[in-house]
């Protein structure tokens, strides 16, 4: 609406512009001044259907192309004035001139808009800030909005830092939803209302990257080069993402890490009383788990399942997939024996 009303204030002004210039150029001629007018609002219209034209230009590639432009003409500049020192015509100079500023300003622009993704003053998110003070861009990938547990652990305050989603990201997200796998369905589904759910609240400043590198592939690789290129950490659940972004010097958050961090320490010999769930793999193991997800086998307790036990740690195994418990029933005889 707003700029519909822009664009009807610009036909108006061009109207009245037109025809005081028109009544100007004529002798304030009546004729004159109405065909003004109606030039001035016909050139309006002109414009306006460039300008909607323009609407799928990017304001990168723009401001890309009119710093070449400024750069190229600087050049063109320094050249000409040193050819000023040089005896010759004026024809020629004039001549020279001209052919130095179009080659140079062509040159400027053409090498910007190629190397576009090099200019992070160009990328919206640089701010002129205090030199002590640092905001922080963070770079979510889909896994992590998948996930779901981005929004809890924004909501506690230990993350902080604006929040970026770029457009590809997004778009693969879009992809997971449509898909004709129900479960992938399901899941995208539920990373587009985490989402939605984010923006809409005002404790959260996220923003959607536009810029896309269409000679990269893989959405990873993407993702680790604008990281690169906005100075900025990478929040993700992917192991391999972590891995390949660590390997290029790109600050990764990984949730998973952060989790297996939080749990409680466990050490060989203390007891706990836990719940038996299910049978394990091998014979006459039961397997149960803590609060935070981390699953304890239990030997010689398959016969107890669904009942709780009192047990002593064994042994702690940590994987890369997270953490293991091994232990024994405290009181086989009883079995179930007393509380910790």
């Amino acid at each position: 609406m707003t700029l519909t009303l822009l664009r009807l204030f610009f036909i108006f002004l061009s109207c009245i512009v037109g025809y005081y210039v028109g009544s100007l150029l004529t002798g304030f001629s009546a004729n004159g001044a109405y065909m003004g007018g109606a030039i001035g609002g016909f050139s309006s219209l002109i414009v306006i259907f460039l300008e909607f034209e323009m609407k799928r230009l990017s304001i990168r590639n723009l401001s890309a192309a009119v710093f070449g432009l400024i750069f190229g003409f600087f050049m063109a500049w320094i050249i000409t004035s040193v050819l000023r020192l040089i005896p010759m015509s004026m024809e020629f100079f004039s001549s020279a001139q001209i052919i130095l500023i179009l080659i140079f300003c062509y040159l400027g622009m053409a090498i910007a808009i190629r190397g576009k993704d090099e200019f992070n003053l160009i990328i919206p998110y640089v701010k002129f800030v205090r030199q002590d003070k640092k905001d922080d861009i963070i770079l979510l990938d889909t896994s992590v909005i998948i996930d779901g547990r981005v929004a809890d652990i924004l909501h506690t305050k230990f993350i902080e830092g604006r929040l970026v989603i770029p457009r590809f990201v997004l778009k693969e997200l879009q992809q997971i939803a449509d898909s004709q796998d129900a479960l992938k369905r399901t899941r995208g589904r539920r990373g587009l209302d985490i989402l939605n759910k984010l923006q809409k609240s005002s404790e959260f400043d996220i923003r959607i990257q536009e810029d896309d590198f269409p000679d990269v592939r893989e959405v990873d690789a993407k993702l680790v080069k604008l990281a690169k290129l906005l100075s900025a950490k990478v929040l993700t659940n992917d192991f391999n993402l972590n891995k390949v972004a660590e390997l290029q010097g790109v600050t990764v958050l990984n949730i998973n890490e952060l989790a297996n961090a939080l749990r409680p320490v466990v050490l060989p010999g203390e007891t706990m009383e836990v719940r038996v769930s299910k049978e394990g793999k091998e014979h006459n193991q039961g397997i149960a788990y803590l609060d935070d997800g981390t699953m304890i086998v239990i030997d010689n307790s398959r016969h107890l399942i669904s009942q709780s036990v009192s047990v002593v740690v064994t042994s702690v195994l940590q994987t890369s997939a997270g953490r293991m418990i091994f232990a024994k029933l405290e009181d086989t005889a009883g079995h179930g024996g007393k509380g910790r």
